[in-house]
Parts: C-alpha cells; sequence; structure tokens
C-alpha cells in the first residue's frame, strides 16, 4: 500500500548504483570493525548520548528515505466481511492447534473457566502477593503455602500485602468459626461478654491458635508486633460487624494472647528473646503512676496554622515533621492537645518469686510496660504472670558507665494475670467445685485437713490444728468503715530443736496460696515493712514493699523469731494488729495494707524449753508481741520410750517410701492414706472456702466465752505465765470462723464454739508451768476433751500407766520384764473421772493393737510387750 514516508515506517533499500554489492560488503565490514572498536572504547569511557554533531543523526538522506518497489503490495483488495474474517481466523487457530502452536486466547481450550485456574496464573499471582504488587481483584486471592516465606524472614513477609491479607483472612476464619468440645462458639461468646463490661480486651488462648491455625501460631512469637497489629485490626473489625455502635465505647480492640507454652524465667533473658513473645512470672515490688502516653499525634504549624497529622507515636522514635505542606516552611510545629490521642502507660517492676530464686543468688528485676486496659490491674506485692514482647531500648546511663553501645531491655505487656485467690477460684472446672462441696460433707473433714497437714512430720495435731485455722483463717470486720478488726489468724511455735518448726513454716509456704518465707536474722525493720529508695533514672523518691506488704492476703512466715532486734520486732506491732503500715519519710506519709498472717518460730532462751518456768521466762519476747499470736504453740522433746520407738519406725518408714528408687512402693497405712488429701486438692479447698464462705456469728454463747474469758483472767493474774487481754475474747472468734469455714458453713454452730475454746485453753495451758499445768488441765477437762478421740486420750492415760510401771520397776532394781501387766480396773478407773466408762471400743481400736498392747478378758489384764529397742 503507497504511502508517505512520514506516514509509514522506513524500509531498508539497496543503495544507488554507484557502488557495487562488494563495495557496499567492504563498507559494511569496515563499519562494523569500527562499531566494535568504538564499542570496546565506550565500555572502557562510557557512551557519549549527546555530541558536538548530534543533528547529523536526522540529515537528509534520499536514496535510503524511499521504499523498496519489490516488498511494496499495490494491488487492489475488496473489503472482507465480518463472517468471512472469523471464518479465516478459525481456519489459522486450526492450523496452529497441528503445529502445536497455543494461543494466548485458546487456553480456554485446555483449562474451562469454570474449572481450577492456569496454574502458571496462579503462580503468577502468588509471586505478585510475595513483592506486594497485586491489584484490589488479585488481593482476593488465597495464598495456600502461607509458611513458605520465598527467602525472606518472617518479620518481612508478614507485613507484605498479600500474606498480611491472607493472615488477618485466617484469623477471622478463626475467631468466627472455633468451637469447643460442646459446639459452643467460643470468642463469639467472648466478644459478647466483653462488650457487655465494657471492656476492649479480647483473651486469646495460644494452645487454641495453635490447634486450629497452626502457621498463625508459628509466626505470633517469632514477629509479635506486626502480627498483633493485624490481628487487633480483625478483631474491632468483628466486633464492629457484631456490635456497629461499639466504638463510641473504645476505638482499639485488643488480641491478648494467654496460655503460652514456654515460661521463661527473668534470669534467663538473653539476645534470642529480643523482640520476641515470651511469658514470666514474677512479683511487682514498685509501680509507677498511670500516665498519658502519645498514641495518635497532630502538630499545628505556627507560622499558617495548618493542622498536620495523624502520626502514629510508635515506642522506638519520636515522631518529629520535617515541613509544613501548606507554607512549606520547616517550622516550628507545636503539639495539637485537643485533636492528639492518648492512651495509659505505667511501668512496674518485675521481682522473681521468692520461691523461684536459686539458692545463693540474688533476685533478678526486669522493667514492664503495661499500656492501655492492663493499667492498674496490679499493685506491689502481687504476683503475676505476664505474657508480652521482649524488647530493647537505648539507654545513655549505660553507655557513660560501660563505654560501648549497651541497651536496655523491657517488657511491653500483652497479658497479665495476677495469681491471687480469686484468680485460682475461677480457674475451678465444675468437676474440683463438686468434689469440694462433696468433701465437706464428710463428718470428718476437718480431722482429713489436719492430716493432709505436713503428713511427713511425725503427731503435733495440736500444731497442724493451728496451722489449719490459719490457713482458712477467721472474717475481718470493718463496721461503718470506722473500726477494722482483722480476721487472720497468727500463730506462734516455740520449743526445743529439732522439732521440726521450720518444716512446718516451709510446708505452709508451699500450700498457701500467697505466702512470703523470711527468717528474724535475715530481716530488718524495712525488710519486713517497706522502705523508701530514690529512683535511678527519675530521682525521685519511691516507696518499696517489704516481706509483709508483699503477703497481703496471704501468709507470712518469720523463721528465728527470736534472732530479730527489738528495734525490728517492734516494727511489726501495727502491721499484725491493725494490718497497716504507716510510713513518713521523706515527704511520703502514707498508709500500705498488710493483711495477711504470721506465722512465727523461735527458739526458747538458752537453746531449750525449760518446763519448770512460765512461757515469758522461756522466750525472749515481749508481752505486746505475745498478745497479738492467737495461738501459741509449746513444742516439748519429751524422752518416751514408746513415743521415740514409733517416730524412729515413722521416720524410716518415710525415708524407705519416698526413696527415688522406691516409686512403686505402696503404702501399708491404707487408713491414713484414706484420710489425707492430696496436696493440690488441699489448696484449691483452702482457696474455695476463704474466697466463697464467710461464716456468720448468729447464736453464739455470749455466756460460755463471758465464763472462759474470766477464769483465764484468773489463772493468769494468779500464775504470772502469760497475760490475757480483749485480744483474745477475738480470737475465740476467730478461730470460730475458721473451723466453720472447714466444713463450708454459712453460720457459726455450738461446736465451732467449743473447737475454738480448746484451742485457746491448751494455748494457754501449755504454756504454764509444769506445777501448775497438771492442775488446770483438770480444771478445764471439759473443754480440753472436746471432740477428741478417747482412743487417743485412753491411750495416753494407760501410757502413763506403763511408764509408771516401768520407773517402779528401775527403782527397785528388778530386773525388767519383757512384758508390763496392767490392771484394767486402773485403767478403768483413770476412764472415770474424764466420763469414759466403756473400755471395749478401746481394745478394739488400732493404736491400742499396733502399740504392742493386747488385753485379756478372762484375766481382766492389759498386757504391753516391751519392744527389744527400748530394753535395757
Amino acid at each position: 500500500m503507497p504511502g508517505t514516508p512520514a506516514d509509514e515506517p522506513r524500509a531498508p533499500t539497496p543503495r544507488s548504483n554507484m557502488s557495487s554489492p562488494a563495495q557496499d560488503l567492504d563498507e559494511f565490514e569496515g563499519e562494523a570493525l569500527l562499531g566494535d572498536i568504538g564499542d570496546a572504547m565506550e565500555e572502557e569511557e562510557g557512551e557519549e548520548l549527546f555530541g558536538d554533531n548530534m543533528e547529523n543523526d536526522y540529515r537528509a538522506m534520499p536514496h535510503l528515505d524511499q521504499y523498496d518497489q519489490r516488498n511494496l503490495d499495490n494491488e487492489d483488495y475488496d473489503a472482507m466481511t465480518i463472517e468471512d474474517r472469523l471464518a479465516a481466523e478459525a481456519e489459522l487457530r486450526q492450523r496452529d492447534r497441528e503445529l502445536g502452536i497455543l494461543r494466548r486466547d485458546d487456553r480456554e481450550l485446555f483449562y474451562d473457566r469454570e474449572d481450577d485456574e492456569d496454574p502458571r496464573n496462579k503462580r503468577r499471582r502468588a509471586e505478585k502477593a510475595a513483592t506486594g504488587e497485586m491489584d484490589d481483584q488479585d488481593m482476593i486471592e488465597s495464598i495456600e503455602n502461607l509458611e513458605d516465606t520465598k527467602g525472606y524472614t518472617i518479620k518481612e513477609w508478614v507485613v507484605m500485602m498479600g500474606p498480611r491479607t491472607e493472615i488477618s483472612n485466617r484469623f477471622k476464619n478463626f475467631i468466627r468459626t472455633y468451637v469447643n468440645s460442646r459446639g459452643q462458639y467460643v470468642y463469639k461468646e467472648k466478644i459478647r461478654r466483653m462488650c457487655e463490661n465494657n471492656q476492649s480486651s479480647l483473651i486469646v488462648e495460644f494452645p487454641n491458635l495453635a490447634n486450629k491455625e497452626h502457621v498463625l501460631a508459628y509466626f505470633l512469637p517469632e514477629a509479635p508486633l506486626q502480627m498483633l497489629e493485624i490481628f487487633d485490626e480483625v478483631a474491632k473489625d468483628i466486633v464492629l460487624s457484631m456490635y456497629p455502635s461499639y466504638d463510641r465505647v473504645t476505638n482499639e480492640i485488643h488480641i491478648r494472647i494467654s496460655e503460652l507454652p514456654l515460661i521463661e524465667e527473668l534470669r534467663t533473658f538473653r539476645k534470642l528473646h529480643v523482640n520476641q513473645l515470651v511469658r514470666s512470672l514474677g512479683v511487682v515490688t514498685a509501680t509507677t503512676g498511670v500516665l498519658p502516653q502519645l498514641s495518635v499525634i497532630k502538630f499545628d504549624c505556627t507560622k499558617c496554622g495548618f493542622v498536620l497529622g495523624p502520626f502514629i507515636q510508635t515506642q522506638d522514635v519520636e515522631v518529629n515533621p520535617t515541613s509544613c505542606p501548606e507554607c512549606q516552611r520547616g517550622g516550628p510545629f507545636s503539639i495539637n492537645m485537643e485533636e492528639t490521642l492518648y492512651r495509659n502507660y505505667q511501668k512496674i517492676t518485675l521481682q522473681e518469686s521468692p520461691g523461684r530464686i536459686p539458692a545463693g543468688r540474688v533476685p533478678r528485676s526486669k522493667d514492664c510496660i503495661l499500656l492501655a486496659d492492663l493499667c492498674d490491674r496490679c499493685k506491689p506485692g502481687d504476683e503475676v504472670d505476664v505474657t508480652g514482647i521482649y524488647t530493647c531500648s537505648y539507654d545513655g546511663s549505660l553507655n557513660v558507665d560501660h563505654g560501648f553501645p549497651v541497651f536496655s531491655t523491657v517488657i511491653r505487656a500483652n497479658h497479665l494475670v495476677v495469681k491471687d485467690c480469686k484468680q485460682i477460684v475461677q480457674s475451678l472446672t465444675d468437676d474440683d467445685i463438686s468434689a469440694i462441696i462433696k468433701m465437706s460433707k464428710d463428718h470428718r473433714i476437718a480431722d482429713r485437713i489436719i492430716a493432709s497437714i505436713a503428713p511427713s512430720i511425725y503427731g503435733h495435731d495440736y500444731i497442724k490444728r493451728g496451722l489449719t485455722l490459719s490457713l482458712f483463717g477467721g472474717e475481718a470486720k470493718n463496721p461503718g468503715q470506722k473500726h477494722k478488726v482483722r480476721g487472720d489468724i497468727n500463730v506462734l511455735i516455740c520449743g526445743d530443736p529439732g522439732t521440726a518448726k521450720s518444716q512446718f513454716l516451709k510446708f505452709v509456704e508451699k500450700i498457701a496460696p500467697r505466702a512470703v518465707f523470711t527468717t528474724g536474722q535475715g530481716a530488718s525493720a524495712v525488710g519486713l515493712t517497706a522502705y523508701v529508695r530514690r529512683n535511678p533514672t527519675t530521682r525521685e523518691w519511691t516507696l518499696e514493699a517489704g516481706a509483709l506488704v508483699l503477703a497481703d492476703q496471704g501468709v507470712c512466715l518469720i523463721d528465728e523469731f527470736d534472732k530479730m532486734n527489738d528495734q525490728d520486732r517492734t516494727s511489726i506491732h501495727e502491721a499484725m494488729e491493725q494490718q497497716s503500715i504507716s510510713i513518713s519519710k521523706a515527704g511520703i506519709v502514707t498508709s500500705l495494707q498488710a493483711r495477711c498472717s504470721v506465722i512465727a518460730a523461735a527458739n526458747p532462751i538458752g537453746g531449750r524449753y525449760d518446763a519448770s518456768m512460765t512461757f515469758t521466762e522461756n522466750v525472749n519476747l515481749s508481752d505486746p508481741i505475745l498478745s497479738r499470736f492467737d495461738i501459741l504453740c509449746v513444742v516439748k522433746d519429751e524422752i518416751d520410750p514408746i513415743q521415740d520407738e514409733h517416730l524412729a519406725r515413722f521416720v524410716v518408714d518415710s525415708h524407705i517410701r519416698h526413696h527415688p528408687s522406691n516409686k512403686d512402693h505402696k503404702d501399708d497405712d491404707a487408713v491414713e492414706n484414706e484420710m489425707q488429701i492430696p496436696q493440690e486438692m488441699l489448696k484449691k479447698y483452702i482457696v474455695y472456702a476463704r474466697e466463697n464462705i464467710h461464716p456468720k456469728l448468729q447464736n453464739m454463747d455470749r455466756d460460755k466465752v463471758a465464763n472462759i474469758y474470766t477464769q483465764l483472767r484468773q489463772e493468769s493474774l494468779a500464775t504470772g505465765s502469760l497475760p490475757i487481754t480483749v485480744r483474745h475474747i477475738e480470737s475465740i472468734i476467730r478461730m470460730s470462723e475458721a473451723h466453720a469455714r472447714i466444713h463450708l458453713r454459712e453460720y457459726v454452730q455450738e461446736e465451732d464454739v467449743n473447737m475454738a475454746i480448746r484451742m485457746m485453753l491448751e494455748s494457754f495451758v501449755e504454756t504454764q508451768k509444769y506445777s501448775v499445768m497438771k492442775s488446770m488441765k483438770q480444771a478445764f477437762q471439759r473443754y480440753l476433751s472436746f471432740k477428741k478421740d478417747h482412743s487417743e486420750l485412753l491411750f495416753y492415760i494407760l501410757r502413763q500407766l506403763v511408764r509408771d510401771q516401768l520407773t517402779f520397776q528401775r527403782a527397785t532394781n528388778e530386773s525388767e520384764a519383757m512384758a508390763v501387766e496392767i490392771d484394767e480396773k486402773d485403767l478403768f478407773d483413770k476412764a472415770k473421772q474424764i466420763e469414759i466408762h466403756d473400755l471395749k471400743p478401746f481394745f478394739r481400736s488400732k493404736i491400742f493393737e499396733s502399740n504392742h498392747f493386747s488385753y485379756d478378758p478372762k484375766r481382766k489384764v492389759i498386757i504391753h510387750t516391751v519392744p527389744e529397742s527400748i530394753r535395757d
């Protein structure tokens, strides 16, 4: 078709006839050779695109600016109809199909549009998703192999558009469709409860996420900041789809990850944990106030008044605008206080729990940042379980000390749980609660709990009963918020060395829901109460909690109580009665809560308890301290051949039974095992009773308590052993409530009052001189024998008769017989004095047989076979 050079592309034509083809070839070869040389020079020197003779490229060349007439088609053609054109195209396609040529438009011959997509197209879209170059339609495409990061790190992979969209879709599907074993939608119900309480945190259990979406659970600990950002956006979308107007309550919904399987100790954090999701346990020792932190910030241009922003303020870098888009000036800029959004900020200091510190090590501490609704969840003394991001920040003070770049580390909390009684009660299952209620119906429940207290310690039933009452505690009262009466029961254990006093304290530390253990020698006054120190960063005076404050709503265990200085001991007077600690130092005037039971162990003066002296003469403690203890337990290491033999057998059997190589050994004492409660169930029982049972004093026998108080005051004045004050009446009430709480009763019954009176009298009688103790026991016999097993009481009397018989034989220089005979009439006369008239159940009891006693009904004689171990 004809055309002009301006309209048609140039076609190569032969040169003019002035030159022959051979000459043209020579010229072409020469030009090619020069071109190669020029290319080599250009590679070294670079090509000059704009030279002085650039216009010569556009000069007129008539012999070249024309078409080759041999290649031009000048014939005329008729117009082709559409039908003919379609037929021709069909013929060409048929030809290409036979030759094996597949054109782009013909792929539908092999892949139906309704079937799966072409794998090459799917791979191309996946590559686009990886690089973030996807169109709006391609973004809907699913990334099936999400864990294939294509060489990128996880942090780089999850921020790309394709993986981010896939993660969002998968998490949204998980929240909407996850069901438990009963077929209930777990997180839909959690969202409903969250919105009912106007909260902004949705707790997601990590095991549930790992079971349903293992790829998300794999990405989450490695890139927690990016993943949690995606999760928060998805949670907000779901909440607003369910409750469209919930944005009036809160602008943010946070996903809190709980039950992370690996728990790290504070001292084990290393560089591999940086920017990872971690979980740790500790005790809060210090907290700052709740401060506002910038979240979304806007600036005002002071030149033109234009509002810049919003800018998202992160924890790492401060946002500073460079120039104003309105007036193009570089500032200055001021923060727009009205349109800037804030969030709550609080920093706490987390210290290793006292029971988790390795021996001989100083407890480590770590700062933890709480944001948004996590603020003000805990206070000093709380034991917390923190899940968060372990991150670092540049600290200039460290570099001044060490001389090279060092980063300080903090935990940016995502989930925080305070481990107190309420949290343990909430974790109880329906099966646990039904088992606890079933146990409380047993009439022997008090004896079973006492048998489960320190089962590896032989005897000492009185001390175990006192510790049991202290663990359950009474009911605190504060009528009209004017006069507070404590409900915690304080116990003092004093006696000879080697009587397992410290072992009792160690057991209580393990079984109590919250306990702090300290020793009198290593504890100072401020260490027990509270102390003021200067914050090294802000240079402000801050208040640090001591042992009694850390044990708030728990138990404070003080060993070697007698080794404390008088000044240190008097500092806990207020804490033991008013259960508060008043501080007035460095301009800080405040009062801290110390609502805890105090269980202390002390040694008498000289090391051993002298029964010929009173309690105050044996122990170097003042009357104000002694009056604050509800129960005084005196432990005496008395020489008794029969009792010593049983103690030795018990210790040997215990070592045999608990040897590591003898795990399959079964305890022969089936009755004792039946009485004991597993330690985990015992802890749940104590926590459930303390949290849910609040006994009330209804029809209490006031005359009985008044008579006992009057008699004790008279005896105390006559003997001068222990001062009896009004506090002891309150002690009887507290112990009555604690005994009712053991049985899960809502009201205090007469049985509970009688048991409290018995504990009070035993505490008073045991502190007397030996010469006065016997007459006091007879005077208060009807109270002291309450709820005591007659078999144990008769065994005690029978053992005294055997001991007198042995002493008589030694005094008369008679050879000690292999068996000692006691007349039944002698035992019966003793039993009548305590109103016991039937001895047959005692003769059939296990305590009678296990202590080598037998009964001869024909001769009416009790025979005791003396073991070889205690013969001369």
